[in-house]
Formats: C-alpha cells, sequence, structure tokens
C-alpha cells in the first residue's frame, strides 16, 4: 500500500457516513436507558431511525416499531424491526466504505450472489433468548442488575445444546458477562453504548427462526499460504483467525480467505497459554509458527470463510509471508461480505505497508509519502511477540486495514524491523507451538502452566 492509495482513502469521505453514525448513535442511546418509559430524545431517535429507511421495503414496519415503542405496548417483532433497520444503516455505511478500499488499491470483489432463506423450525432457545433479550431492552443498560443477568442462563445453557445455535449462545453470555462486570452501570464513568447496542442487536437478528440456504458452501481443494493471525481473546475464550491468499487445485484464480479456530477459557489463561487450548489443531499451528503452506482437501468455503478441519489440511513447504504478500495480494480475489456481517467495523482487509516510517507523537501512526495512518496497537495480542517498541522500529508490515472510531487505522500481523543494527522478523502466529523468545519464555515458565494445573484439577474432580 502507497502513499498514494491512502491519499485516495483519506481525500473522500463516503456521502451520507456521518449522517447514519448520528442516526445509529442516537439509538443506541436510546437503549441506555431503556424502553420502559421512552423519553423525548428517545422518541426522536426511533423516529429518525425510520426516517433514514424510507424509500426502502423496511419503512413501514420500522414506522410502526418505533411508534410502538414509542407509546410503550411493543412485542419482540417490534424489536427486530429496529434491529434490522439499524444492521441495515451499519451494512451500507460498511460497503461505502469498502468500496472507497477497494477503489483506492485496486481490489477486485466478488459480487454478492443473493440468496433468501427461509422459516427455520421454532426453536424453543432461540425464542428464550428472544425473550430474554426484550426484557434487556425494556430495562436499558443502566437498569440492568443481577437478577436480569442472571436469567440469561437458562437460554445460553438451552443454545449451547444445539450446536446450530453456539454462536447464539456465545453472544448472548458474553454480554451479559459484560453488564455483569460493570453493575451498576449508571455509575460507569463512560458505557460502551456501540459495542453493547452492536451485540444486543447481532442477538435479536441471530434469535430468529430463520435460515439461510445449505448450497452457498463449496468444498475446496488446494494451497492456503498464511498472511498473518488476528487474535480475538476474550475472558471466557479466545479465537484465533487466520488470513490467507487461496490458490485453488486447477489453476484457477488466487483468492482472499480467512479461517479460525475457537476455544473456552477461563479468565486465568491469557498470554501465550492461549495456544495450548488449540492443540487440537496441529497442522494449523505448525503452519503458523513455521511459516508453511498448508494443503488442503475438501475444505468448506462459504463467502471468504473456510470451516477448518485439521484432518484434512498438510502441512508443506517454507512460504514467507511477506513474499506471499508482495507476489499475490494484488491480484488475489476478495469474498463478498454476507449481509448479517456488513458492519464498519469488521472491516478487516490484509494489507502490505512498505518504505514508510513510525511517527511516535500522539501514539504510533505510520508516514509514507507525507501521508499518515494510525497505528492500533491496542489490538496487539499478548499470545505473540509483537510489542509497540517492535512496531515503532518497523519499515515494513503485514496488517489488516480497519475503520475505527471514524477513521482508517491498521493493526499489524507481523513486522520487519531493525534492532541495534540487526534485522528483526516477527508474527503474532509465532509462538503458537511455544514461545520463542527467551525474556517471554522465562516469565511464561515463571507464572506457571495455568492449562496444566486447571486440566489437572478438573481430572481429580472428575474422578471423584
Amino acid at each position: 500500500m502507497l502513499g498514494s492509495q491512502l491519499t485516495q482513502l483519506h481525500q473522500r469521505v463516503p456521502t451520507g457516513l456521518a449522517e447514519a453514525d448520528a442516526v445509529v448513535a442516537a439509538f443506541d442511546h436510546a437503549l441506555v436507558g431503556g424502553f420502559a418509559r421512552v423519553g423525548d430524545d428517545a422518541a426522536d431517535a426511533l423516529a429518525a431511525l425510520a426516517g433514514a429507511v424510507a424509500g426502502t421495503p423496511l419503512h413501514d414496519r420500522v414506522s410502526e416499531a418505533a411508534g410502538r415503542v414509542t407509546a410503550g405496548s411493543f412485542s419482540q417483532e417490534h424489536l427486530v424491526s429496529l434491529a434490522g433497520a439499524r444492521s441495515a444503516l451499519l451494512g451500507a455505511a460498511h460497503d461505502a466504505l469498502l468500496g472507497q478500499f477497494d477503489t483506492a488499491v485496486g481490489r477486485d470483489r466478488a459480487p454478492w450472489r443473493a440468496s433468501v432463506g427461509g422459516p427455520a423450525e421454532v426453536s424453543a432457545p432461540r425464542g428464550a433468548a428472544r425473550a430474554w433479550l426484550h426484557e434487556t431492552a425494556v430495562a436499558g443498560w443502566r437498569n440492568a442488575d443481577h437478577d436480569l443477568l442472571s436469567a440469561v442462563g437458562a437460554p445460553v445453557e438451552a443454545a449451547l445444546a444445539e450446536p446450530s445455535h453456539r454462536r447464539l449462545a456465545v453472544l448472548l453470555d458474553g454480554l451479559a458477562a459484560e453488564l455483569r462486570a460493570s453493575l451498576p452501570v449508571v455509575g460507569m464513568p463512560q458505557v460502551p453504548i456501540r459495542r453493547w447496542a452492536d451485540l444486543w442487536s447481532r442477538a435479536v437478528l441471530l434469535a430468529q427462526d430463520w435460515s439461510g440456504p445449505a448450497d452457498d458452501v463449496e468444498a475446496v481443494s488446494g494451497r492456503l499460504l498464511p498472511l498473518g493471525v488476528d487474535i480475538h481473546e476474550h475472558g471466557t475464550s479466545v479465537q484465533v483467525q487466520v488470513h490467507g491468499v487461496f490458490e485453488p487445485a486447477g489453476g484457477r484464480p488466487a483468492r482472499l480467505v480467512r479461517t479460525a479456530v475457537a476455544a473456552a477459557k477461563v479468565a486465568t489463561i491469557t498470554g501465550p497459554a492461549v495456544w495450548r487450548l488449540l492443540q487440537a489443531h496441529p497442522a494449523l499451528l505448525a503452519a503458523l509458527a513455521q511459516r508453511r503452506v498448508l494443503a488442503l482437501t475438501d475444505l468448506p468455503l462459504h463467502g471468504a470463510d473456510l470451516r477448518w478441519l485439521d484432518g484434512q489440511a498438510r502441512v508443506g513447504e517454507p512460504a514467507d509471508p511477506f513474499v506471499t504478500a508482495r507476489l499475490l495480494l494484488a491480484a488475489a480475489t476478495a469474498a463478498a461480505t454476507a449481509p448479517l456481517d456488513r458492519h464498519p467495523t469488521a472491516i478487516a482487509e490484509p494489507v502490505l505497508l512498505e518504505g514508510y516510517t513510525v511517527r511516535t507523537a500522539d501514539g504510533l501512526t505510520i508516514e509514507c509519502d507525507g501521508q499518515q495512518l494510525p497505528i492500533a496497537v491496542d489490538r496487539l495480542p499478548a499470545a505473540g511477540p509483537l510489542t509497540p517498541a517492535l512496531v515503532a522500529a518497523s519499515s515494513c508490515c503485514l496488517g489488516l486495514l480497519r475503520w475505527d472510531g471514524g477513521r482508517w487505522l491498521v493493526q499489524p500481523l507481523a513486522v520487519r524491523a531493525t534492532i541495534r543494527g540487526k534485522p528483526v522478523e516477527a508474527h503474532n502466529g509465532d509462538w503458537a507451538e511455544g514461545v520463542t523468545d527467551p525474556k517471554a519464555a522465562k516469565v511464561a515458565a515463571k507464572a506457571g502452566d495455568a492449562v496444566a494445573v486447571l486440566r489437572e484439577r478438573a481430572g481429580r474432580l472428575l474422578r471423584r
């Protein structure tokens, strides 16, 4: 990515982006106080949401929902309409920003193959989830209490029992855990309004008895050349998401894909120890730690997302991610984003940045040909060797371009730097098979193996 491309990103803000964000922000503020008693500001926010989708098929339903919520007599179906309108606005913002990025860097993106789902079998776990989300919207974040948050246990347990509902279960559990940790919310100096509204809205949509067609998934074989690893760590779970270039068998054009593996955990398992939870995927971990190609056989692919099946992958020859990016990234075709996943903060596009300098005033910023790009230092994971000091000394970076806080920024996945006159290269996945840095290894050894301790204790409990 060059300075001229950064110039194109910075020069134009998509039309209507600020207005759409303001409408969403007002609705999100209404959720803080809840819908039990809707004041003038919240009523205006609901009316603005309905106005923002005027001229679309959503308008009549959203207008009715806004009126019913303002009047205090609304149902779960009305909340679905509001969540859908909010999601549609953020989806439009996502599409505008992604179109701007594709134009700037010249990235080809496959068109979305529109498909229509249909009503699914009525599900008791989804029904229980809808009821809890309804009560949460009535109460609002400020009025959430232990009784409300304890009530999520039954819907989560029921959803976890069915594999198709586990995404919803994890989402509900995470939202409730964050609210519980923040009680009393009224005493918080700053409420994460947008984040909680995102989680609530997504959960409302996932809890509907509706399913998409299953024929969107294809089985693919070929070579996966990893570019980098994005590590998502929560108090109760960890996910490792690998971005890469996929070369299909038969000589078809290369595609940008990602695959992820996850595990449940407890809050005491942090840093490099989280890799121990993912040992059921040895081929993937070996490819990341050793920087190698993966030969794939009949892996399910949905859009850009590969469903990881470790037994259908074989570790191959070495592959330098920087060389992969330099030779293949520009020509690889990106996949369209599924409608429900379209959100500005979900944008995470692999990019290669070279020949820049890093400015350290007011946070780390990449400067290239007079153009600046903030670095998302807060996204550097404790499970990998990348540090702010290493990023600050770098001149080459493999990262994800993101949109956050009304601006573009880059999240480093790997860097090349010069430290004390010596070249250094570090990737987020370098510790997938164990810590390789002597100092970090000493710290980890001193802290002890939390995973082994917990497994041993669990074994003792099961033997009793």
